[in-house]
């Protein structure tokens, strides 16, 4: 048997040659010819397999090592009898610390307490469910709006999107990417979403960058009728919108879910996924040497600080999300590069945080957050 697989899912070389021969290859250039004697595919989003790469292969299976499969062309692998499974809720906690580190920098920046903000969350799976319980640690009031999963299970604390956008100081972003159908959400960010988004809000998208009408967001920046935008995906990637991203509060190259437990889980599901496929008896696998961080210890001083500056200190020590931005600024021609060269980050659980003098309740938010106190 002969794997294909994308040369950047880390801890995955060397776990299954054992079983069969595995090619590395980079994952935006694997084409026809590189298949034409692979049984099994293992993906990231720069891989879409659809008609053109799978037609007249072997391929008989395909694992993505991402919580999203738009890249997939999932009626055509059915017609064709093509089996493929992703990586459901993987990456969830690493998206979330990120959603965390941007409503920490924006409270700091406008000084202005979250306890006093209501976060419109649109989709409410593995992410959306996540950042719902950070905000809620936070003090902040939260309107949710998910219509699958309200028709599945009733009303609940499910509002309109209407409602969600008349009444969020922050909207954030966590639906899959859908073209077509009653619940499509390409371009879903237009302009009469956000003319119904009476209160201004600064608008987090780590979704798709599809989901987002770029010329709709820039024309709202510029106009003032959304206070800003924290984006980590974007249309075209990695031929990003350079004006968008220069009038962005946060701009990041996809990275959101980049954590190195993100990563470990991702690789870990499709190992299980492939093994369960081919036999190969991996039930159970996770890479035994994801490293730990340098300085897993951060020591605050919380004397004069109120809890959102302990919070954001402690958060920024174990992720700066500013550098993200920084490095995309400064070189958005290396989009790619930065994706695929990402740094060293772990997420809170990898850190003990120890805080002297400090602010009533910090301790016990930092437990929440998923800090070791």
């Amino acid at each position: 048997m002969r794997i294909v697989a994308d040369d950047r899912i880390p801890f995955l070389k060397g776990v299954l040659e054992k079983y069969c021969r595995v090619d590395y290859l980079p994952g935006s250039s694997i084409r026809r010819q590189d298949i034409k004697d692979a049984e099994v595919l293992i993906i990231r989003t720069r891989t879409r397999c659809d008609r053109e790469l799978l037609e007249d292969t072997p391929v008989r299976f395909i694992a993505t090592a991402t919580i999203g499969f738009d890249h997939i062309d999932t009626d055509y692998c059915r017609s064709a009898g093509i089996r493929w499974a992703s990586a459901p809720g993987c990456n969830s906690a690493s998206v979330t610390q990120y959603v965390l580190a941007a409503l920490l920098h924006l409270a700091v920046k406008t000084d202005e307490p979250l306890s006093q903000k209501v976060l419109g969350i649109t989709g409410v799976g593995h992410v959306g469910s996540k950042v719902e319980k950070i905000a809620r640690t936070l003090g902040m009031k939260v309107l949710l709006n998910d219509p699958p999963r309200q028709r599945a299970e009733g009303p609940g604390n499910f509002v309109p999107l209407e409602e969600l956008l008349a009444g969020s100081d922050i909207i954030s972003l966590h639906v899959p990417l859908i073209l077509s159908g009653a619940d499509k959400t390409f371009h879903m960010v237009n302009r009469r979403f956000i003319e119904k988004c009476a209160r201004k809000p600064v608008l987090i998208n780590t979704a798709r960058g599809e989901v987002m009408d770029t010329g709709a967001v820039k024309s709202a920046l510029k106009k003032s009728t959304l206070a800003g935008a924290v984006t980590d995906v974007w249309e075209n990637e990695p031929d990003i919108d350079r004006e968008l991203l220069k009038i962005a509060l946060i701009a990041t190259p996809h990275i959101a879910g980049y954590s190195l437990d993100g990563k470990a889980n991702g690789t870990s599901m499709v190992v299980q996924a492939v093994s369960d496929f081919c036999g190969f008896g991996l039930q159970g696998w996770y890479p035994p040497d994801v490293p730990e961080p340098e300085n897993s210890v951060i020591t605050i001083d919380g004397t004069g600080k109120t809890i959102v500056t302990i919070l954001q200190e402690a958060n920024t020590r174990s992720y700066d999300i500013m550098e993200d931005d920084n490095r995309l600024r400064q070189s958005p021609d290396k989009f790619e590069h930065q994706r695929s060269n990402y740094p060293f980050r772990r997420e809170p659980g990898s850190y003990r945080v120890q805080i002297h003098n400090e602010h009533d309740h910090a301790r016990e938010i930092l437990r929440k957050i998923g800090f070791r106190v």
